[in-house]
């Protein structure tokens, strides 16, 4: 299918280097009263699909200000069984009546035989599974009637079943597809340290023109049972200096992208999160700089 810009259906557009934040409702208020310095928000579609109420009312006034992402965490693009016809159309439903700059999903599966599992679980990279995959974002593409980004996923351990590195499945997906990529570089950094892997060549790899969004999260520090590190994806806490730094890796490889800042446990003030995410800004303003530019040629 085509490949349109991932920004070109809303109806404020998205800037191309703009820098954002996963709203939550208790920040809702606030951001409405006093204003932001965020250039978008992003909504977690699961949490949205109600017919109405005071929360959808604030939201519709949201999005008449900024412009607006939907991700979703409940397609189960990479599962066994048939995308749930249902959620589909309540996806749909809420792209329709929001308008969203973009909307995203997971490289993962959360459900199976009926049954739904409150995680995004991980999958061989498998010619099987590369084709289910594909087949079901071709799917949802067509239902939802717009290009989809598709997230790398954070990951422990690696499957033994597996027959090609998690960016040339992806690279693959997008040639498929056409679907468009969603970088989470704290997931690549995760990822990397979890198995060992360079997460700097991973992001070199990928289809730099697929990428449409960039985000940032924390993560948390443990030990596995034999007491080598592992880090745990939890979105509760600051990004990571390591995580900066491989930010700025991808910001060389793929420009000025748009890039959202995740925060879902352990929230603190509005304030200080808008002050962590233009950390990303001026970062996108030093890759600009004369000296960066003059660094590339």
């Amino acid at each position: 299918m085509a490949r349109p810009d991932p920004c070109a259906p809303a109806v404020r557009p998205c800037p191309p280097g703009g820098v954002g934040l996963g709203l939550k409702t208790g920040h809702l208020a606030e951001v409405l009263d006093r204003g932001s310095a965020m250039d978008f928000f992003e909504l977690h579609a699961e949490n949205l699909m109600v017919d109405g109420g005071p929360v959808v009312r604030r939201l519709e006034r949201l999005r008449e200000r900024w412009p607006l992402s939907l991700h979703g965490v409940g397609l189960s693009l990479g599962g066994a069984d048939p995308l749930d016809e249902a959620h589909l159309g309540r996806l749909r439903a809420l792209i329709d009546r929001f308008e969203p700059a973009w909307f995203s999903e997971h490289l993962a599966w959360s459900s199976h035989g009926g049954h739904w599992f409150n995680d995004l679980l991980p999958l061989p990279y498998t010619a099987e599974t590369l084709a289910r995959v594909c087949d079901h974002i071709d799917q949802a593409q067509e239902r939802l009637g717009r290009r989809l980004l598709l997230e790398n996923p954070s990951t422990y351990l690696a499957f033994e079943d597996s027959t090609m590195d998690e960016a040339a499945f992806l690279a693959e997906t997008v040639r498929r597809t056409g679907c468009g990529l969603l970088l989470d570089v704290n997931n690549a950094h995760v990822s990397a340290v979890n198995q060992g892997r360079d997460a700097r060549a991973f992001i070199d790899a990928l289809p730099a023109h697929a990428v449409g969004e960039i985000h940032l999260a924390g993560f948390a520090v443990d030990r596995d049972a034999a007491g080598d590190l592992l880090l745990i994806d939890t979105h509760g806490a600051p990004v990571a200096p390591a995580v900066w730094d491989l930010y700025e890796h991808a910001l060389r490889r793929l420009g000025p992208i748009p890039t959202l800042l995740e925060r879902d446990q352990h929230l603190p003030s509005l304030a200080q999160l808008e002050a962590e995410a233009l950390q990303a800004r001026q970062a996108m303003q030093r890759w600009r700089s004369p000296a960066a530019m003059g660094g590339m040629a």
